[in-house]
């Protein structure tokens, strides 16, 4: 129930899919060739199912261990997951399984604990930074992570966007998907608080911290120079059908040349190259 958010009221109360129902789908779906599923929730942590006569519960490091058991060559990934609610066990659950990706999108919002706590995203930065050593920690270094940051929140100020900026730098996600706050009517943000950082003042602030991203997600690219990478194999690069292009766990879009591979295999790529949003390879063995 963030402050901003206007999800819960149009969607309703959170529910959660029958476990047999996403297995079977999961397995459907593995048996026709496909070799990625993503377990999709507004919040993928709160998920708790239970049998009707409620002698069986589901938690989502469950359902998660579940999914990656129907097949190790069907990869998983999930999104979103909440500060507030991803757990240990979860995060013990994706460095058990090597078909679980290394990639988690936790959104931040804010660096600042006051705008956080305006946004009603019941953690506050000190939380949000556990919560990441935990991620480095269980899973290791070399899971990525991804952020939503809103810029120009109700009241925030230059020391609070300064916040953003210093989490951005200390965490160094992989990406970053980025925006300046825009009041969504009949919400509680628009009802209590008023949306009072000029435009001019969001912008210049946006353009802050996407410059930082570019530079920071081109500077972590750059790193992966020189190494091997597992790839599955997601069909033709955007520039021409002689390469090939595919993603790492780490959900990193890596292109290489097409040779005699296609679609739906796995291939090692060694990395030659890299730029912002890509490395570039080619097939090793």
């Amino acid at each position: 129930m963030c402050s901003f958010c206007v999800v819960p009221y149009t969607r309703g109360r959170e529910r959660s899919r029958d476990v047999s129902s996403i297995l079977k789908e999961a397995q459907h779906l593995f048996d026709n060739g496909y070799r990625e599923v993503t377990l999709l929730g507004q919040n993928v942590d709160s998920y708790k199912w239970q049998s009707g006569d409620r002698t069986e519960k589901v938690t989502f490091a469950e359902l998660l261990e579940k999914v990656a058991l129907v097949h190790p060559d069907l990869r998983v990934r999930f999104s979103t997951s909440h500060p507030k609610d991803i757990t240990d066990e979860v995060l013990y659950t994706i460095a058990k399984y090597e078909n679980i990706c290394n990639y988690v999108h936790l959104p931040a919002q804010s660096g600042s604990s006051r705008i956080l706590e305006l946004m009603n995203r019941t953690y506050d930065r000190e939380w949000y930074l556990e919560r990441v050593n935990a991620i480095h920690r269980i899973i290791g270094q070399d899971c990525a992570l991804s952020t939503d940051m809103i810029i120009g929140f109700c009241s925030e100020t230059e020391e609070d966007h300064n916040e953003s900026i210093s989490l951005m730098k200390q965490i160094k996600f992989h990406y970053a998907y980025m925006f300046s706050y825009s009041e969504r009517p009949n919400t509680p943000a628009a009802k209590k608080y008023l949306d009072d950082v000029p435009q001019e003042v969001k912008s210049k602030r946006l353009d802050e911290i996407i410059d930082l991203q570019s530079k920071t997600s081109f500077e972590l690219n750059a790193l992966e120079v020189g190494k091997v990478h597992k790839v599955l194999i997601e069909g033709f690069s955007k520039k021409s059908e002689d390469f090939l292009k595919g993603k790492n766990s780490q959900n990193t879009t890596i292109v290489f040349p097409k040779g005699n591979h296609k679609k739906g295999e796995y291939v090692n790529v060694f990395i030659t190259g890299s730029t912002q949003g890509t490395l570039l390879g080619e097939v090793k063995g």
